[in-house]
């Protein structure tokens, strides 16, 4: 009884490639549903809304710049 040897070789080549292949698809088509699985229960968070000019947001931001810039004015004539 003869074994060619050439002939197995190819053979566990083509064996072992298919179950790297199948391994392959295995974890595409895995990470794929944990993504789609990800993103519905844990949806990314929302941008804020962007402050225009005639917001009210836009309006206390410039209170608070003003009183920083008051108490940051009365610290420098104080000291010197």
């Amino acid at each position: 009884m003869e074994v060619n040897l050439v002939f197995e070789g190819v053979k566990f080549m083509i064996l072992g490639m298919s179950i790297v292949f199948l391994f392959l698809i295995l974890l595409i088509v895995s990470m794929n549903v944990l993504s789609k699985v990800v993103h519905r229960y844990f949806p990314e968070p929302q941008a804020p809304a962007a402050v225009t000019p005639d917001s009210p947001v836009a309006d206390t931001l410039k209170k608070v710049a003003a009183i920083a810039a008051a108490i940051h004015h009365d610290k420098l004539n104080k000291q010197g």
